[in-house]
């Protein structure tokens, strides 16, 4: 067999392939709540045989969607639309995950197809951002609010209600967002947490949220059930998060009951020099599961079945997280198998186009 269809237990969940659907902002919800676009766009890629279809960035409250049309978990009212998708994907023998979010300071913005810029407080579907500190991530754009110690700890039990909203509308796979210059990353990176408090100045003081969140949200996860945290390696930048610190969160994250990193980079400076080329990140998921021992998902570019069979069997990661590959093909995995040469089922719908 080969490795990317090998088979990954996760505590009591098994993936039955090393392919995974990476989280992907549509951008194209009402008030939080999840509609038919989510089921298609979504139930095609576990039709089309990832092992695991993550949902996109989902908020854990109003104030941490990114944009007006983003996802939500903040409210019971939003189960029942998401447990319709998780049922889907279940029916296809793929594992349903939810990636839960808060987007800190880079949240009011417009979707991208609309500019993607910084909405302020007065414009239609805008509101005030909240970061570690009033440090805005463009100058022009609104300075967000310093979040209080309060206020912190209300955003920490945020994740935890999400999480159990994620669990009863029937998610298997629950992965925090850490990165990419939302609240999570941004409270990591020195460049944009400069608090003097117990949350900033050393490592041990910016790791605290996240290691609360991460505590808050496994002690409300079902033990039996995965937790993946998804980083920005480094931030590309001079005095910003490194990829060493990485390393040494991965250890304190796998301490806490996480099982696998979710390894990409950037989005915390908006112009920093990133060397973006074929699997760009994959060499940062290699360095934390040699280091830690964690298992690790690498992404970024990774849109050729070879280089993708590479990365799972040469042990530089456990798990390829497609994005732009999935939005152009749907069907990777199933393509994937027969360029492999891998016999694997096909939708029984599908079987009579299945090339023999």
């Amino acid at each position: 067999m080969k490795a990317l269809f090998s088979p990954l237990q996760l505590r009591s969940i098994t993936l039955k392939n090393r392919i995974a659907v990476s989280p992907m902002c549509m951008y194209s919800s009402k008030d939080g709540f999840a509609n038919d676009w989510h089921l298609v766009h979504l139930g095609s890629r576990a039709v089309g045989g990832a092992g695991l279809v993550l949902m996109e960035a989902t908020a854990v409250s109003p104030e941490g969607r990114i944009s007006p049309g983003d996802l939500g978990i903040w409210d019971d009212a939003h189960i029942p639309d998401l447990q319709r998708i998780t049922t889907f994907i279940e029916g296809q023998q793929c594992v349903p995950g939810i990636q839960l979010a808060h987007a800190g300071r880079k949240a009011s913005r417009r979707s991208p197809w609309n500019g993607g810029s910084a909405l302020t407080a007065e414009e239609e579907g805008g509101w005030q951002t909240v970061a570690p500190s009033a440090v805005p991530f463009m100058e022009a754009e609104p300075t967000p609010h310093a979040l209080t110690t309060t206020e912190i700890q209300a955003i920490v039990a945020a994740f935890a209600a999400a999480a159990q909203r994620a669990l009863a509308a029937g998610f298997k796979v629950v992965e925090l967002h850490a990165a990419h210059g939302y609240l999570l990353h941004e409270f990591l990176s020195p460049l944009s947490n400069q608090r003097t408090d117990e949350y900033g100045g050393s490592f041990e003081n910016r790791v605290r949220f996240v290691l609360q969140i991460t505590e808050a949200v496994r002690t409300v996860w079902p033990e039996e059930l995965p937790l993946f945290v998804r980083v920005s390696a480094t931030d590309w930048t001079e005095g910003g998060w490194t990829p060493e610190e990485t390393v040494a969160l991965a250890a304190l994250l796998q301490e806490r009951g996480v099982d696998l990193l979710d390894c990409s980079t950037g989005g915390n400076v908006a112009k920093a020099p990133i060397p973006v080329g074929p699997g760009y990140q994959v060499p940062f998921a290699e360095k934390v599961k040699k280091e830690t021992g964690m298992r690790t998902g690498a992404v970024g570019m990774i849109t050729d079945v070879q280089q993708a069979e590479t990365i799972i069997a040469s042990g530089q990661a456990d798990l390829v997280l497609l994005a732009r590959e999935m939005l152009r093909n749907p069907y990777f995995p199933l393509n994937a198998a027969l360029e492999l040469g891998e016999d694997i089922p096909w939708p029984v719908q599908y079987e009579r186009a299945k090339p023999h």
